[in-house]
């Protein structure tokens, strides 16, 4: 992966941080005023959409999306997780009503929480089974009541853009709501803002959609089978798409732990 240049670093540190920065404190101020009668979270969902493409055109970073027409439907939308832009390349390139699930701590950030908890976003505690299983029974309930769900199921930001194990609680959600996953594959992202660097390297980028994977008549024995699917479906059309070559050798494609 190259290193930002200099270049790109000065117009970051000068110029597109201090908007993003700006973007991101004025649209969560209207989110969160919107929140005051918006019980919802509709109205906070596409103001978030409004911010991302906003961070996205600050960025010089145009999007593809490649099976368009596979989007909209209830169901588990799992993508692979490889940069800090990763959040708002997908709400600005998913053209529906969703909600995240998302780690336990980042509710109890002043503003980033607030704007979480008021949006109807679902919180999982990964500290122990008991508490997994309840976040993941959130999300199935949201899911049953005609709410799509987006998640990341490497639970983390890949540090060097190769795709890693996946944990089963989207294929455990899915099933449980029976509803099919389908598998995202963002490309580009990595390079454009990899973790632990905090410089813009603009790009186009793309958003892969695979083919719905159907979880009709299953159960949750059949979790690890369905995220292996998953992790197979994410990593054919990255790989196929990405500059990153694929390792000789992968991180098993199932993890060991839930969620």
């Amino acid at each position: 992966m190259a290193k930002p240049t200099t270049a790109q670093k000065l117009l970051t540190y000068v110029l597109l941080a201090p908007l993003i920065v700006a973007s991101t404190a004025f649209f969560g101020m209207i989110s969160l005023i919107t929140s005051l009668w918006d019980k919802s979270g509709r109205q906070q969902h596409a103001i978030a959409q409004v911010w991302a493409r906003s961070l996205l055109m600050l960025a010089f970073s145009p999007m593809k999306v490649i099976g368009r027409e596979k989007l909209g439907r209830v169901a588990v939308y799992a993508s692979n997780h490889i940069s800090y832009m990763d959040t708002p390349a997908l709400f600005g390139n998913l053209p529906f009503q969703f909600r995240i699930l998302a780690n336990h701590y980042l509710f109890k950030i002043p503003f980033i929480g607030w704007h979480l908890t008021r949006s109807g976003q679902v919180p999982i505690d990964q500290s122990n089974l008991r508490s997994q299983i309840a976040g993941l029974n959130k999300g199935t309930a949201a899911l049953k009541s005609g709410m799509p769900l987006l998640l990341f199921p490497e639970a983390g930001r890949s540090k060097d853009g190769h795709i890693r194990s996946m944990l089963s609680g989207a294929a455990f959600m899915a099933i449980k709501a029976q509803v099919p996953i389908v598998p995202l594959a963002l490309v580009g992202t990595h390079e454009l803002m990899p973790m632990h660097v905090y410089a813009l390297a603009p790009r186009p980028l793309k958003l892969i959609v695979g083919d719905p994977i159907d979880t009709t008549g299953l159960t949750t024995r059949d979790a690890e089978t369905v995220t292996k699917k998953l992790h197979d479906a994410i990593a054919e059309m990255y790989y196929a798409h990405s500059d990153v070559q694929r390792p000789a050798k992968e991180e098993p494609a199932v993890s060991a732990e839930l969620a």
